[in-house]
């Protein structure tokens, strides 16, 4: 008897290998992206309390992953793991620091993103909201009901058109259940958070729409500024053109990323511009796909000239040893050493593009 269910847990564990593995497998770039693009699959977040929820990373903490935990549920909440970096400050792992939770966000969904005066905003299903949690705060400060703003139920993800884009700092909320696309405009309440008005009609696009970002024009196969957005209910991530207000400009759709179980969270990796999601279910997920050319920052620019140089060996020299997550060490590794040093030289000069 013992023998025999030692046989059957034995194959039901090589089964679930077996699926997560054709899981991964699976995932595949879209046919106008496929020669220029790479998908790497970092696996599941040790420790994230299951399903995995939207992700971010603030670009002045470049090895901190923000993402949530228990989403749709009452226990949502934010965690932040460490993130490993290679000599080209690319993405390769999970890092030395070991996950924390950093504020309760019940029901947290897709969306997640960091607003004006460094306000967390996150996106709640099935109950139609957005919250808020204020620097410093470890629970919602502000929470918004967006029925009430004519948004249809449920929202899946909302983000802020980021600086240099057409229609920065625009707010964009998206309806998961009726797949719909809004704009609106974020406004401060005078307590450190922010209201929304003057929400659009709905803009209609497809897929069960989850995390989204934007793509600056230039990198392969983006001749314009263009978005990014996960969709659940069809398993890819969607790439649209952006028009001059940051919205999707509808028939300019393509396949960007397929065969995904439960794509969720979207983010852009402030160091590389490579693209980043989540899965909600799928084996909760952190994939990240390579091959974008333009990037918001560059290894090694420490103090956000635009250049790598010596101001930058400085910061770094002065943040020697052990640091447990800083900004200068470059590799995730949460020691300041030679390590870093060769990352930071090897970026040396004025940042590209």
């Amino acid at each position: 008897m013992h023998q025999t269910w030692f046989s059957l847990a034995a194959v039901s564990v090589l089964v679930g290998s077996l699926f997560s593995i054709d899981r991964a497998e699976a995932q595949s770039m879209g046919p106008d992206f496929a020669k220029d693009y790479e998908i790497v699959d970092l696996g599941s977040v040790p420790g994230l309390p299951p399903p995995a929820g939207g992700l971010v990373i603030r670009a002045d903490e470049p090895n901190t992953l923000y993402i949530g935990g228990s989403a749709n549920g009452s226990a949502g909440a934010v965690y932040r793991v460490g993130l490993a970096r290679d000599t080209l400050g690319r993405i390769t792992s999970f890092g030395c620091a070991a996950i924390s939770s950093f504020a309760s966000a019940p029901n947290i969904d897709g969306g997640l993103f960091f607003g004006p005066g460094n306000v967390l905003f996150y996106t709640g299903y099935p109950n139609n909201v957005i919250g808020q949690i204020a620097p410093g705060a470890t629970a919602p400060t502000k929470i918004i009901d967006l029925g009430s703003l004519g948004i249809a139920g449920s929202t899946g993800s909302a983000t802020v058109v980021p600086s240099g884009f057409a229609g920065a700092g625009r707010l964009k909320i998206l309806s998961y259940s009726a797949s719909t696309w809004y704009d609106a405009a974020l406004v401060a309440d005078g307590a450190g958070t922010y209201d929304i008005v003057g929400v659009s009609p709905a803009i209609a696009i497809t897929g069960g729409p989850e995390g989204v970002v934007y793509i600056p024009a230039g990198n392969p196969q983006f001749a314009t500024e263009s978005i990014l957005v996960a969709e659940y209910q069809t398993g890819r991530v969607g790439a649209y053109e952006a028009n001059a207000n940051g919205d999707p400009v509808s028939g300019t759709r393509r396949d960007f990323v397929t065969g995904l179980g439960g794509a969720e969270g979207a983010a852009i990796d402030p160091v590389t511009g490579d693209f980043l999601f989540s899965t909600f279910g799928g084996g909760n997920r952190v994939v990240v796909v390579r091959g974008f050319t333009i990037s918001p920052t560059c290894v090694g620019d420490l103090n956000g000239s635009g250049t790598v140089d010596g101001a930058d060996l400085s910061i770094l020299l002065s943040s020697w040893g052990d640091c447990g997550s800083c900004p200068a060490d470059l590799n995730g590794d949460c020691v300041v050493d030679g390590a870093d040093v060769s990352i930071l030289l090897a970026s040396w000069g004025p940042c590209s593009p």
